[in-house]
């Protein structure tokens, strides 16, 4: 086999090793892996490593939501989406400004033929499904904190709006068409060309996008609790700052400052204590929190490497 043949049919493979090394290099350069290791084993290696299984499973979810968006075609190939989703991943986190996001429907086309339009509409889609799961996520936070029953109904409604928008989907497309410009019908027409399917394929995306937010919350939550010494509603909303501020279009590379300050902010809007101590024990736990989902990114993607390609 020709070396430039070889070279385009391991490109992928390739990609994804000079990214792990890349980041591998870059946390020891940055904090060192002898500290986020002692960091981490005075918070429990075994809580740990529990958290990052946790995390590498919300992978597969996100997985499992593309490979049943284009059934025909990633049907039977689960394992080579499942880089892709990796690799998709990590350049979100590497690159700034979501700059990353560009390289799903550029992977999504070279790897399955999935076309340019239909790739980026149903990356968009994809992504209102996210931002309204952790917009959600924070208003249980909200709730628990404030216990009313109004602002529980009001979650309820924020909750069930990607519903009412899904079933109303024909009357809203119809009615922007009617008075938009050709440029924006054409953009209306390419968004309705990535919603699911159909009711049952819009059920599934949404209820796996829920679960897949609330879990990943819900374990970095867990993780702020034990590094940071602070209570369930600081920690919560630690978790959603930092987790907003990856989805905000002002992100730095990696998230090298911006994850850890959403990350702070949150917690400190949910009630953490800002005095000097505290603020610099919960500033060095939210670091290692943006660490541990660094690592399960790199964790999820060397995983892929040695997944079978077909299957």
């Amino acid at each position: 086999m020709k070396p430039t043949a070889w070279l385009a049919r391991n490109a992928m493979t390739l990609g994804t090793v000079l990214v792990i090394v890349a980041y591998a290099v870059f946390i020891q350069w940055v904090w060192g892996w002898n500290t986020v290791l002692e960091l981490w084993r005075n918070a429990g290696l075994g809580a740990m490593a529990f958290a990052l299984l946790l995390l590498v499973t919300t992978y597969l979810l996100r997985t499992w939501r593309i490979y049943d968006y284009f059934p025909a075609e990633t049907s039977r190939r689960f394992a080579a989406l499942f880089r892709v989703v990796q690799i998709h991943n990590l350049l979100n986190i590497m690159l700034p400004f979501r700059s990353g996001e560009t390289s799903f429907p550029l992977l999504m086309k070279k790897e399955f033929g999935v076309r340019l339009v239909r790739g980026t509409s149903a990356l968009l889609v994809m992504r209102l499904f996210d931002l309204h799961a952790l917009l959600a996520a924070a208003g249980v936070g909200l709730a628990i904190e404030k216990a009313s029953a109004w602002i529980w109904l009001g979650w309820l409604a924020f909750l069930l709006l990607p519903a009412i928008a899904f079933w109303a989907r024909a009357m809203l497309f119809g009615a922007v068409g009617r008075v938009s410009s050709p440029k924006i019908s054409k953009l209306v027409t390419d968004v309705q060309e990535g919603l699911p399917a159909d009711t049952s394929a819009f059920l599934r995306a949404w209820g796996v996008t829920l679960i897949n937010w609330f879990v990943k919350i819900a374990v970095l939550a867990w993780v702020l609790m034990l590094m940071g010494n602070i209570a369930l509603p600081p920690s919560f909303g630690g978790a959603l700052g930092g987790e907003l501020s990856s989805v905000l279009p002002i992100h730095a590379p990696g998230g090298v400052g911006t994850y850890p300050a959403g990350i702070t902010a949150g917690a400190i809007g949910f009630g953490a204590a800002s005095g000097e101590s505290a603020l610099s024990t919960l500033a060095q736990a939210a670091v290692n929190v943006h660490l541990l989902v660094i690592i399960s990114s790199l964790i999820g993607t060397m995983l892929a490497l040695f997944v079978p390609k077909q299957g």
